[in-house]
């Protein structure tokens, strides 16, 4: 019953009402929630760049620059599962998410100092930055392996690319300056092999409004260092500038005669010749290579010496090697070489209107005729002092009579000894029949000559020479008397004198005779005519 009077509780519902406090984690979120939204809409794609080391690199420090705006910053670095190189992540800014494509480059901007350029040189202060260079793919791209060094040098926008392939490098590094007419109007901006290894690759830029005179026949050389030459002028020594001594240089020009004066457009392909002889020399032509066989030593010969044709340079030694003939057991050098036919100029001209030079065949019946008219190959000194040698087609006058056959391949041309070595054969046939004299039997006969001669000297100083000194004794006093003789107070030169003086009256009276007779000669018959008063007596 007490349990029935106990009162019966109620349930009464409380409306809920939002507190203040809980405005400010809302708050907190909506701002968190715009900042998050305004960085997905700010925030770039994230890239991954490898490189071989990471120095200069620094997490959330190092930044990524494209023309010296900053377009992203380094987010992680770590290295790659090989251990082979380390993994740089970038996160790029909205703005330049264009930049990761396929053909971009990434490369660390460090300080980099050469003869005539420096690079990188305010990273001294603001540290290394990863630099960028764009290309023209649109492909995006996440993964990229990075340069280890950096692109060719920048240049400025106006002016052209010019490419030039060389066989070697030669004197010419990064930055060289390019002159025209000794002007400088560009630098060398990259240098590289080829892709298949067998020469180089040089880029130029050239500097509006210079690049204006860069035609398609323009040619380029190497004008690094001296180009010292002596010749019949004395000695001869040209460079184009100081800076070219140190760092090499590349100079062009134009032909003065071409007909093809198109301007250059960016990345014209040009050959880079060794220097400006080269370069402005009429274009080779079609090579052919001859062969020539020599029965001599060729020292002093070298591969790249010149091969002349009565004095033309038409080509170069190409190799040189040596064969055996079992049949004599000798060793001749062989030596091939190739010539260039449109280096002679008018006469290749004049026998390719004839059609004598158009083909092999018809080449083969021309050296032929050459052959027949003397045509031979001789090795000649070029240099007395360092004894190089040159080889010279030229006509050989009296020169015997040799085969030739237009069928073989290449072709072979006659040779005879060069001067040189004749010089040396016939010295030493000299010196064989020197030899061969019999020196013995000549010595025992010019001793026994002098053995003779010795005795006629003792008996020329015993028995001759004291008679003729008496001789000389006796004159020398007869000579004495007729001085004492002679004397001016003598009674003989008295009557010297007398004699004498008659006999000029003599000769006076006979002078004045002969003088009548030739103005009377009718005075030997009739006799001398009276004179008469006054006239003079003949």
């Amino acid at each position: 019953m007490a349990e029935e009077n106990l009162p019966v509780p109620q349930i009464r519902s409380r409306r809920w009402r939002p507190s203040l406090v809980w405005l400010v984690p809302m708050a907190a979120a909506l701002v968190g929630l715009s900042l998050l939204i305004s960085t997905w809409k700010t925030m770039g794609p994230r890239i991954t760049i490898s490189f071989q080391t990471a120095e200069g690199l620094e997490v959330g420090k190092t930044l990524v620059k494209y023309r010296d705006v900053t377009i992203g910053r380094v987010t992680a670095i770590a290295v790659s599962p090989d251990h082979g190189n380390v993994l740089v992540t970038v996160e790029l800014a909205k703005s330049a998410q264009d930049v990761a494509s396929d053909d971009t480059h990434f490369w660390v901007v460090r300080p980099r100092f050469g003869v005539g350029w420096v690079s990188g040189l305010n990273t001294l202060l603001s540290g290394s930055f990863i630099g960028v260079q764009t290309g023209a793919s649109r492909l995006p791209r996440r993964r990229f392996v990075g340069l280890e060094d950096p692109p060719p040098l920048e240049h400025g926008p106006h002016g052209t690319l010019v490419l030039l392939h060389a066989d070697d490098l030669g004197s010419v590094s990064l930055g060289a300056p390019v002159y025209f007419r000794r002007l400088q109007v560009g630098r060398v901006i990259d240098e590289r092999l080829e892709p298949d290894g067998r020469g180089v690759q040089v880029a130029l830029f050239i500097d509006a409004p210079s690049d204006r005179f860069v035609n398609e026949s323009t040619r380029f050389w190497n004008a690094g260092g001296l180009d010292v030459s002596l010749g019949a002028g004395g000695l001869n020594l040209k460079t184009q500038s100081l800076i070219s001594v140190l760092v090499g240089g590349i100079a062009f020009e134009s032909p003065p005669v071409t007909s093809d004066v198109r301007p250059a457009i960016s990345g014209t392909q040009f050959f880079l010749y060794k220097d400006q002889a080269a370069a402005m020399a009429p274009p080779d032509g079609e090579p052919h290579y001859v062969r020539m066989r020599f029965e001599q030593s060729l020292r002093g010969l070298s591969i790249g010496a010149p091969v002349e044709f009565v004095g033309v340079n038409i080509g170069s030694v190409f190799s040189i090697d040596l064969d055996y003939d079992a049949t004599t057991q000798r060793f001749p050098v062989v030596v091939t070489a190739v010539i260039y036919p449109r280096r002679m100029g008018r006469a290749y001209e004049v026998l390719a209107q004839q059609g004598t030079a158009q083909s092999d065949d018809s080449m083969a019946r021309l050296v032929g005729q050459l052959v027949a008219r003397g045509l031979r190959a001789q090795p000649r000194p070029g240099n007395l002092l360092t004894g190089q040698l040159y080889l010279a087609l030229d006509f050989i006058a009296g020169a015997q009579t040799a085969r030739f056959d237009p069928a073989v391949r290449p072709l072979e041309i006659p040779t005879m000894r060069g001067s040189i070595d004749e010089l040396q054969l016939r010295i030493a046939s000299i010196v064989d029949k020197i030899d061969a004299l019999p020196m013995a039997a000549i010595a025992r006969h010019v001793d026994e000559d002098l053995t003779g001669i010795h005795a006629a000297i003792d008996q020329l100083n015993n028995q001759m020479i004291p008679s003729v000194t008496g001789t000389f004794g006796a004159a020398h006093m007869t000579l004495g008397n007729i001085d004492r003789v002679l004397a001016d107070d003598s009674p003989q030169m008295d009557s010297l004198e007398q004699t004498l003086e008659q006999a000029r009256k003599t000769m006076g009276s006979i002078r004045a005779l002969t003088d009548y007779l030739d103005r009377h000669p009718e005075a030997l018959i009739r006799g001398r005519k009276a004179t008469k008063r006054g006239e003079a007596a003949p």
